[in-house]
């Protein structure tokens, strides 16, 4: 039997269930990295945007859909709980739909419910949902998150991901107004700014007021706040990540990470000494949206360096996630390297302005240190 797994930190998925089952992904993240280790991990290399196409009707259809969701409202339907992702693009589609009802997990608003007809294996239970706390930065990501913050304005849409830096870059934009966010996945992060006043999505071109997301990925102060907050709207997957509607917000900011980037300005953010540990993911669904909006901006930041090695490279050691030719703005705590309509000689200078001062010279040589 094959199973595909999304990004889990607790013990749902585990290698010693690799006897009866065969997992196959998006990402190495989480606890796929442990999956991976025991080479029972395969990856399907696809753009975010392109997963409930996949699921729904493509090689790897869907033939039992697990969810789990709140308790049915008052009218008898019900909500999708966490996330509408590319699991609601699914409802329909697989043969076999099977509900877990969790009294815990909060009815986030939705504009797609499930009605009891649509379940045909429905099981309740009650335990807290998986929470997943925010990493805590470092002086590396405070100088990188102050160095982004200078190139949102007031009034921007932000698409933010997981992890310590786009955490840093939220709690440097407390003196930021009016900002949206459309995203596909919303964290504690986020919660704080809508908390603080800085998220109000009031100068959104499309969804004004709302903060649109896939999921959230957070602890129950996120979940807290999404079920009862209203203008905390899950939306699936070919919305959150259509081209069309991306472009179509007025200033929108992607903010992603990256494993390694180099002087021409293509990125790596699958593979890592020869493991996968990211994704492609919806980074270039994002940053090509950014590219086009109006007064939009792509980003990809990350540390300089990986320990010893520089993450600045002179020749990618792994894939090219985003080609070069959708290079945008790369940022590391030394800088801000905008590559935007710039050649291949003014590329690299940018970029090793802003690579480590230890690692320049072997790079102006054509070695990755």
């Amino acid at each position: 039997m094959r199973c595909f797994t999304g990004i889990s930190s607790t013990a749902a998925v585990r290698a010693d269930y690799g006897d009866q089952l065969s997992f196959i992904s998006y990402s190495g993240a989480g606890a796929n990295r442990a999956l991976a280790a025991a080479g029972l991990l395969d990856i399907v290399p696809a753009h975010y945007s392109e997963l409930p196409a996949i699921l729904g009707s493509g090689p790897l259809r869907a033939d039992v859909l697990f969810l789990s969701l709140p308790p049915a409202a008052p009218d008898g339907s019900y909500g999708l709980g966490l996330g509408a992702d590319y699991a609601a693009t699914l409802i329909g589609r697989a043969r076999t739909v099977i509900a877990e009802v969790n009294d815990q997990v909060p009815d986030v608003g939705c504009d797609r419910r499930l009605s009891r007809d649509e379940i045909d294996v429905l099981v309740h239970v009650s335990r807290p949902p998986a929470e997943y706390p925010e990493p805590a930065g470092r002086g590396v990501e405070d100088a990188i998150a102050a160095h982004v913050a200078g190139l949102i304005p007031d009034g921007a849409t932000l698409q933010l991901g997981i992890g310590a830096i786009p955490s840093a870059i939220a709690s440097r934009l407390r003196d930021h107004r009016d900002l949206g966010i459309h995203s596909g996945v919303a964290t504690d992060a986020i919660a704080e700014l809508i908390e603080a006043g800085v998220v109000t999505g009031a100068r959104k071109s499309l969804d004004a007021g709302l903060v649109v997301t896939g999921f959230l990925m957070g602890t129950r102060r996120l979940m807290a706040r999404a079920a009862a907050d209203p203008s905390i709207q899950l939306r699936d997957t070919s919305y959150t990540h259509d081209p069309a509607v991306l472009a179509a917000q007025h200033r929108f900011v992607a903010l992603n990470s990256a494993i390694e980037v180099d002087l021409t300005g293509a990125v790596n953010c699958e593979t890592a000494a020869g493991r996968y540990v990211g994704a492609v993911g919806g980074a270039t669904d994002f940053l090509r949206a950014a590219a086009r909006s109006a007064g939009g901006v792509p980003i990809v930041a990350l540390p300089s360096t990986a320990g010893r090695a520089s993450r600045i490279v002179a020749g990618l050691s792994g894939p090219a996630s985003q080609a070069r030719a959708d290079a945008g703005v790369i940022v590391t705590e030394y800088g801000v390297a905008d590559l935007r309509g710039l050649t291949l000689a003014q590329r690299r200078q940018r970029m090793l302005a802003i690579a480590h001062p230890d690692h320049v010279e072997a790079l102006q040589r054509g070695r990755t240190p």
